[in-house]
């Protein structure tokens, strides 16, 4: 093992420890997220952390790379810590290290929508995302999501809701350059636009929307602010929309959208 490997072994933290341990018991992100009881988002999170230090573009060749430091032997991980957060109300299809895809043959009523989303969700893939193709991470529907609550930062629910005006519009490339360099390095305005086309056609014209809440995710570099709204649709009808935005250049940029 040559020092730069040891070095980064030793950087590991204990809870990128405890994630490599369940990718390399044959778990992908979405399954350690179940297991622990986290968001994706947390699981890529701790993945893309543990990749840069161990500098490999794998993240189960970052779990091996720990289990031969660890002696071949397949530690079971300890309880997870109540520090960590569960956000979003939906978690990728995809079940490998690879970037998501489209999914079709979306219905009505109790199914789950897919729809529009951005750099927090995506998997552990390097390349390019598509924006849409989600399933619910938790079982809660509209008319299951919280009481309406008062902002936080005022200035946060106006920059997701001119964004989500904009995109009611149709206006694609003003939308896009709502967007933050995060979401842009994987999403390009022409693949948006051709992702919003389609998902809109699916769910129709919007005739409702009301803000619901927002927390703020503790996640490097800076934190993230998570809104979300109640929304109706007149061909999906209830949804609940989740904006996720950073703070870039004195102001907020959206980086994740979902709706379902």
């Amino acid at each position: 093992m040559t020092m730069k490997e040891r070095h980064g072994l030793a950087a590991l933290t204990d809870k990128e420890k405890q994630t490599l341990r369940l990718i390399v018991r044959g778990h992908d992100a979405k399954s350690v997220a179940q297991t622990l009881d986290l968001s994706v988002h947390t699981i890529n999170e701790r993945l893309r952390d543990a990749r840069r230090k161990l500098s490999v573009s794998s993240s189960r060749e970052a779990a091996r790379m720990l289990l031969d430091a660890e002696g071949g032997m397949v530690v079971p991980p300890p309880p997870e810590k109540s520090g960590d957060m569960t956000i979003g109300e939906d978690r990728p299809a995809a079940t490998e290290d690879q970037a998501m895809a489209p999914i079709d043959g979306v219905g009505r009523g109790g199914r789950r929508f897919p729809i529009l989303i951005g750099v927090l969700l995506m998997t552990l893939a390097l390349g390019l995302m598509a924006l849409f193709g989600l399933p619910h991470m938790l079982a809660t529907s509209p008319q299951d999501a919280p009481a309406a609550s008062a902002a936080h930062d005022p200035a946060v629910v106006d920059a997701a809701q001119r964004f989500l005006a904009l995109v009611d519009q149709g206006r694609w490339a003003d939308s896009y350059r709502a967007t933050g360099l995060a979401f842009r390095r994987i999403n390009t305005e022409a693949v948006w636009a051709a992702a919003s086309e389609k998902m809109r056609a699916q769910m129709g014209t919007m005739v409702s929307r009301s803000f619901l809440s927002q927390e703020n995710l503790p996640a490097p570099p800076d934190g993230y602010e998570v809104v979300k709204f109640r929304a109706r649709y007149s061909r999906s009808g209830d949804v609940i929309e989740t904006v996720t935005l950073e703070h870039q250049a004195g102001a907020w940029r959206i980086v994740g959208v979902t709706v379902g």
